[in-house]
This record gives structure tokens, sequence and C-alpha cells, in this order.
């Protein structure tokens, strides 16, 4: 199932106009705070009335302004999970996640209680009441009823952004599962492009209220003239590659589209396919092959496009086997090796560099 949306709607001094499509899998909504991305999965939710617009999950449409048609909230069929997870303090897990599966209309599909316990790693605290509870176990708590409410979609309005990084790295790969191993279509709010890199499968950019781009993450991320909107520091792109071998010195070998990649331990098993993000300031670039150099990862890619900014940086989409990269450089490293759309050379990428945080389970769309 996919979501439609288009929205129009003025606040004082700033107005929304945005449209995408949002299919199965997690489509993130990414942008500075104050973009406008609570203000559109609140639309969805049906807790706010726009000017103007339409959203239509699947085959049902939950707003038409034109046809004065807006299905309220408890009708929609919409699992909300917010920042604190919301639960209620004086039940349990258990009753938590049962108050939801009370509220899936009949005759819908529904998950199994069993399942989503097993799939959400939360067996162990059924007995619990929220108060005894982690952030990220809340949060996974949080996920779980919502999910057994038999919702047409799931909107996460920054589920982790509460959390510390030790909660976070515990909770994101039951997100990869959800994301993975559930049919239903997931909207999530995010201004970390770490956290998007590593769970979205599909991005829209948001900023001042406007779509800026749209697409495929791997897409997205790679598109040199993204980064003002992504950000000059944290952007970077995709690369899907295979677990092929774990060697004795700490290293994990992984098998791309372009060569042979080596990263510090990865926690997954051979074979296992992997999504691993790049930040564009690590990659450097080559016109000829480098030879005595520390550096491991030396993949041939040829350049794509380049996007110069006022500044001194200039910004390189990168062709490398199936996948793309994106190198942030000097605009007189560009002249100096006079690179342009077409020409070969080689990134080159310290095994090092890349943070554990970065590397995540490969999906399905990705």
């Amino acid at each position: 199932m996919s979501l439609t949306v288009r929205l129009r709607h003025a606040f004082g001094g700033f107005t929304l106009d945005v449209a995408f499509e949002a299919p199965a899998g997690i489509t993130a909504l990414f942008g500075r705070s104050g973009s406008g991305k609570t203000t559109i999965v609140n639309a969805v939710a049906g807790l706010m009335r726009p000017d103007e617009g339409r959203i239509v999950a699947g085959d049902t449409v939950l707003l038409d302004t034109a046809a004065g048609r807006f299905v309220p909230p408890h009708r929609r069929r919409v699992g909300y999970v917010f920042q604190e997870g919301r639960l209620f303090p004086h039940l349990s897990v258990r009753q938590n996640l049962l108050f939801g599966a009370f509220f899936a209309p009949r005759g819908a599909p529904r998950e199994d209680l069993g399942r989503v316990v097993d799939l959400l790693g939360i067996a162990h605290l059924l007995g619990r009441r929220p108060g005894m509870l982690s952030g990220g176990e809340k949060s996974r708590v949080a996920i779980g009823r919502a999910l057994l409410a038999a919702p047409r979609l799931l909107l996460m309005d920054e589920p982790l952004a509460a959390l510390d990084e030790a909660r976070k790295a515990e909770i994101i790969p039951y997100l990869e599962r959800l994301r993975d191993e559930t049919e239903v279509p997931i909207l999530y709010v995010s201004h970390s492009l770490p956290e998007v890199a590593r769970l979205a499968t599909s991005l829209v950019a948001i900023d001042a209220g406007r779509v800026v781009r749209a697409g495929s993450t791997t897409t997205v991320l790679a598109d040199p003239a993204a980064v003002p909107v992504l950000g000059h520091r944290e952007a970077g792109a995709i690369l899907t590659a295979r677990v092929v071998r774990h060697h004795a010195d700490g290293l994990t070998e992984l098998a791309a589209s372009a060569g042979p990649i080596y990263l510090p331990t990865v926690d997954a098993p051979l074979g296992a396919t992997v999504r691993v993000r790049i930040e564009a300031h690590d990659v450097i670039i080559a016109r000829e092959p480098p030879s005595a150099i520390s550096a491991l990862n030396v993949l041939p890619v040829m350049v794509t496009e380049i996007a110069e900014g006022s500044g001194p940086g200039a910004a390189v989409g990168l062709q490398a086997g199936e996948d793309r990269l994106l190198a942030r450089i000097t605009r007189r490293s560009v002249g100096t090796l006079g690179l342009a759309p077409g020409v070969a050379c080689y990134a080159i990428l310290k095994s090092t560099s890349v943070a554990r945080r970065d590397v995540g389970a490969g999906d399905r769309a990705v």
C-alpha cells in the first residue's frame, strides 16, 4: 500500500505546500526544525485540517478538501508513535499492548500478539509497568501497541529524538525488522541524517514548507544538488554490500558492486546484506590508482555530476558499480583534477572513517 499526500496550509508567516508519494517501507520526512514535518503527519493523522489537500492511503481517501471529505482521526486506522511513547502508567506492558488490539476494527487484518512481541523483543517486559522501562523499551512497547491496532499505516514523529546514543543503538535494529517484516507503510519524521540513511527506503527532504527532493533514499542522498538541504557536514551516500569474510585482524570484508570494502568488524553473519553510509567528506578522489597508502578501500568510479556552491566547496556525484557515492571536495580540487561528468577516477575511503552506527541491515527496497 502507498500513501499520497498533497497539502497546503497557511500559518502566521509560514505556508506549508507539499506533495509526495510514500510507497511501502519507511518514508522519512527529513528537514530542519520548523520545516513542516510534524504538521504533515498531524494532517495525515487527522489531528489538523489543512486549508487545502488530499490524502489517500491505498484505496481509501482520508482527506479531500475539494470534495468536502474529512475522515475523523479515530476512523483513519493510523498508528501514531510519539517521541515520549505515551504509555498508560497504571497498565502493564501486556495491558498496554492489548489496549491497542482492543481498537482494531472488526474484519481488519490483525497482527498476532505473539509475533509483535517477538518482532520487538519485549517478551521479558510483559509483566512490567512503564515506570520500570528504559526509554528504548518504552519506544518498542509504543510501537507494538500501535501495530496491534491494525493500522493502515504508522506515523512516527522523531521516535528516537529523546533517547541517548546507547538507547538509539538498541532500538534501531527493531525498526529495521519492522521495516522488513511487516507490510505496514511507515511515515517517519526525523532531522537526523544518519538515522534516515540507516532506516528509510524513501526520503522526502523538506525545507521551509516545500518538498525540495523526493525519491529512493539511495538516490536522494547521492544527489549533489541535495547537499545544501541535507547539510554539508552530514551529507553522504549509501552502498549496498554483502558480508563475505570476518578477518582475524578485526576487519570485515564486504563485497560491493564496485569492489571489496574493508570495515571494522560488522555484526552480521556471512552472506548478510548490509547498507553502509559513507559520508561525503570522508571520500578522497584520485585520477590514478593510488599506491603505498594506508587506506584499504579504493573503488573505481565515474563522475556523474558536480554541484558547486558559492563557497570553496563542491559536491561530486560518483557512480560506483551499481551504487552511487558522494564526495565533498574543494572547487580547486575539481579544477586541478579536471573532474567533469564522464571522467573515470578512483574513490578512496579509510576503513576507520565509517562509524558503527552507519552500518545497518539491508532491506528489500534499498
